[in-house]
Formats: C-alpha cells, structure tokens, sequence
C-alpha cells in the first residue's frame, strides 16, 4: 500500500487526536512516550487543536485516508531546556511522537516519515539546525533497531530518571 507522506493540516486535530491516542494503546507505550493513554484521553480539545497547528508534523496517509503513522519534529534553539530536561548546547531538531501501526511496521514506513521530518528540519533556516536527535528507551528493542538503521547513532547522553538515552543524526 502506497502512503502519501505530508504534513498535518489544523482542521485535521481530531485524526491526529485519534492516531495519538492509538500509539498511547500500543504495548511499547510505557516506555516509548512521556504522557500515559489516560492522561491523553482526558485533555480538552483546545490541547489538541494548539498541538496541531505546531508546524513540523508529518503524518503517513493511505489511499483510503487512514493515517498509519506520525512524527513531529521540534526546534531548539541552542541553550533551550527541553521537556526532557537537557540544554541544547546548539541549534537541534528533536524527534518525537514516533508511531507506525502494527500493520505497517516492517514495511519501511518509518523510513518515510523519518525522512520527511529530516527533510523539514534540515530546511528551517532560522534557528539553522546542527543535528537532529531523539531519545529512545533503552527497553524499546524495537525502536533502538529502526533509529539504528535510519541512520541514528547514541551520543552516550542518557536521562537517568527515565533509562532514555539520546540518539542523533548528523
């Protein structure tokens, strides 16, 4: 199945409202993001509605107008504190939000949407980015092997609270 890669529109908060909500359902969700499925479910839509309007999201559409995934990417400007508690000591892209349906995974769909979010951050011209970096727990197999393969290499950076550790690509 072929999936049109794009960025999220504002009127779409609802959809991605509901995609978010699936990945807060999937197995690996304790460990793969912040926010828990009840602490979602239980915010306004006004939450979603700002949340959707943050340029930078991308989201994998199929034919039918099902969406199978999603990445956002942010930019931090050097000395920011991020929401995982770390200074960025220069202008960076951070991947979050990092989701595939369990049907599509294995299919290289977040090859694409990697892509297109790598693609948006390299192009942004005011903070100009130096690198892009996530951070994955070190408990989620899984997602350690896909950044790998992507091309994400560990920095030796880790949040100790939360056994994340940081990934980039230069």
């Amino acid at each position: 199945m072929s999936h049109l890669i794009r960025t999220v529109r504002a009127d779409e908060w609802a959809k991605a409202k509901e995609l978010r909500l699936a990945a807060l359902q999937d197995p690996a969700a304790l460990v793969a993001f912040l926010t828990t499925y009840e602490q979602a479910l239980a915010r306004p839509d006004s939450f979603w509605q700002r949340q959707t309007v943050t340029g930078g999201q991308f989201i994998a559409e199929a034919p039918d107008g099902t969406w199978s995934g999603s990445v956002a990417v942010l930019i931090e400007k050097a000395g920011e504190t991020d929401f995982m508690g770390t200074t960025a000591d220069r202008a960076q892209g951070h991947l979050v939000g990092v989701y595939v349906r369990p049907e599509q995974r294995g299919t290289g769909l977040i090859g694409e949407l990697v892509a297109a979010a790598l693609d948006w951050a390299w192009s942004v011209r005011e903070p100009r980015v130096a690198r892009v970096r996530l951070f994955v727990h070190e408990e989620n197999p899984r997602a350690l092997a896909a950044y790998r393969k992507l091309g994400f290499v560990p920095t030796g950076v880790a949040v100790e609270k939360d056994l994340e550790l940081e990934y980039v690509r230069l």
